[in-house]
């Protein structure tokens, strides 16, 4: 299998350092949360994984629910990374999570330390692999103390599973006292997955960004665009193909409003007058966050990531363009 040459590939990426640590990703990386599932072409799923890693994305992010079915997006990913990038895994850092709910019976989700090391043991075994670079906790859990779920991501690390760890969806407070636990057990936390665009705007809010900034903590944003809302896809209603017309789709059809593709409408006049997509304009947005280690995408088609990209080739706003966009999003 032949690849860009690496020099091309690396120059074509923007990479930044996360938090304080010395670990940098690239700017865009890729998440694998839809459309690598058993209920996709696979191989589709390889012409997608192939352009990311010839563009210089070298992140690719999973968890153990993903599919679906549960479990196939890293079965899927463990057979392409065999099949395809043999000789390449020291060039990829490769995440994965557990929180949510993967099997029957008391230890199949939320936060114990018997159900992370299970869940991470079977995720390495799905994926074919002797370690991740990166394991998250998925959702803080009400009921295991936060002690206990922090103290098996420090396990997990000592025991050579994952070389760093982080935490999703975790609010300001509860974020805080995980980062300092973790820093008392001696496994600092590298980063922070929370769900941010311009239509999920809790993290500039409820002050998360300024938490991490002050512990040094990276922060790679999720849907970012508002599960395909923040693109040209819905400007004319729901087409047939997309992830609210689809079962399987986390995106329901009732979040499609009148008021909201209203918004997107006039977004995407704006982002026309800076030549880009609506996609592009609205990845750059989070981008131009200097607390923004990288931007966690998707992508249902190898043309989907090609358009994404090009993202960056303008990450800076003029005052007047973000008070547009605060205007519109009001």
């Amino acid at each position: 299998m032949s690849y860009t040459p690496a020099h091309a590939r690396y120059q074509s990426m923007e990479y930044r350092r996360c938090g304080k640590t010395g670990l940098k990703l690239p700017a865009v990386s890729l998440g694998l949360w839809h459309n690598f599932g058993h209920v996709d072409v696979l191989e589709n799923c390889r012409n997608i994984l192939h352009l990311a890693f010839d563009s210089g994305i070298t992140h690719f992010d999973l968890a153990n629910n993903y599919g679906p079915p549960p479990g196939s997006a890293e079965e899927n990913f463990g057979r392409i990374l065999r099949q395809d990038f043999q000789g390449y895994r020291d060039q990829l850092v490769i995440s994965t999570k557990a929180g949510y709910y993967m099997w029957e019976g008391p230890y199949g989700e939320w936060g114990s330390k018997k159900y992370l090391v299970s869940s991470l043991d079977q995720s390495l075994q799905r994926m074919g692999l002797e370690y991740v670079d990166i394991f998250y906790h998925h959702r803080p859990d009400p009921d295991t103390p936060l002690e206990e779920t922090m103290a098996a991501l420090d396990l997990i690390v000592r025991q050579g599973k994952a070389l760093y760890v982080g935490i999703s969806n975790y609010h300001p407070a509860e974020a805080a006292k995980a980062l300092q636990i973790l820093r008392q057990l001696g496994t600092p936390c590298l980063i922070h997955q929370p769900k941010y665009s311009m239509f999920e705007r809790w993290v500039e809010e409820e002050g998360l960004l300024d938490l991490l900034e002050k512990e040094g903590v990276g922060c790679i944003p999720f849907s970012p665009l508002a599960q395909g809302l923040l693109t040209n896809k819905y400007l004319k209603g729901i087409p047939a193909d997309s992830r609210a017309a689809k079962p399987t789709g986390f995106l329901q059809e009732n979040q499609v409003t009148e008021e909201r593709i209203g918004k997107v409408k006039k977004l995407n006049e704006l982002a026309l007058k800076r030549e880009q997509t609506l996609a592009q304009m609205a990845l750059s947005w989070i981008l131009k966050d200097p607390r923004i280690t990288s931007v966690l995408i998707g992508a249902s088609k190898p043309e989907q990531l090609a358009d994404s990209l090009r993202c960056l080739d303008n990450t800076t706003f003029s005052t007047e363009e973000l008070k547009s966009i605060e205007d519109i999003l009001k």
